[in-house]
């Protein structure tokens, strides 16, 4: 048995969501601060730029994370590679070195509690079924998912994908029955879901931060003709054809601070 005080109890900690196995808290002020930080601190926070972290209940289902995202663990919590022999070993280190990603993604299983490290990131609670069972994620967002998402890496429809939009050549999917989170340079209030019914959304950039599975992503000329596309000033744009969700952001990513 185990009791916790002072943590989502405390009046300076929020739970912004929850969602299956996930909370997502938030820290309304920063109180370690010192003389010269202090004005920092203020207008951070007023400008909602606040700690946040996720919270997993593994007694609701076992959780796969971002490797080195883990903070602590509480109870009855243990740790395993996910890997099951060397065939999946294999396949998930290809998986990784295509996307990008981490070979390796512990999956944390038990009863206990497991919270991750605090980000200024915005943290996102989805659900797979939203996405007719498949979504894929842009580069670098993945942060935890219920371990019965299956990964894979989706490779984009043709080869300018990756050479002419400035994109790689593959991405992660996930698969299956479950939530999961991601980490998002705006938060929730400000992206924009866009429902194709068998049609065509064309974007000028890297705005798109997760899309279905189902959708074809290609880059192509905004023109139909070079002529066409130099006089538009647009040039190439990045393409989700078919029938599926795209959830965009209004503003380009942010550069790390």
């Amino acid at each position: 048995m185990y009791q916790i005080s002072n943590f989502l109890d405390n009046d300076d900690v929020a739970v912004l969501s929850a969602l299956g196995p996930f909370q997502v808290i938030e820290y309304q002020r920063d109180l370690s601060v010192t003389p010269n930080s202090a004005m920092q601190a203020y207008y951070c926070a007023q400008m909602n730029v606040k700690k946040r972290q996720l919270v997993c209940d593994l007694s609701k289902a076992n959780v796969t994370i971002q490797a080195g995202a883990m903070q602590w663990m509480l109870g009855n919590v243990n740790a395993t590679t996910g890997i099951k022999g060397v065939t999946d070993l294999l396949g998930k280190a290809m998986r990784g070195k295509a996307s990008g990603e981490s070979t390796i993604k512990p999956e944390y299983t038990g009863d206990g509690l497991l919270v991750l490290e605090p980000t200024y990131k915005y943290l996102i609670l989805l659900d797979c079924a939203d996405w007719g069972g498949s979504v894929v994620l842009d580069d670098g967002l993945f942060l935890a998912c219920d371990s019965n998402l299956k990964h894979k890496a989706v490779m984009r429809s043709n080869f300018s994908s990756a050479v002419a939009g400035g994109e790689g050549l593959f991405n992660l999917s996930l698969n299956g029955s479950g939530t999961f989170c991601i980490e998002s340079d705006c938060p929730r209030e400000e992206l924009v879901e866009i429902t194709l019914q068998n049609d065509v959304l064309k974007i000028d950039g890297n705005y798109a931060i997760a899309w279905s599975g189902s959708l074809d992503f290609t880059v192509e000329r905004s023109g139909k003709s070079l002529i066409g596309s130099a006089a538009s000033g647009e040039g190439l744009v990045n393409v989700y054809r078919g029938t599926g969700k795209v959830l965009m952001m209004p503003t380009a990513k942010m550069p790390n601070i």
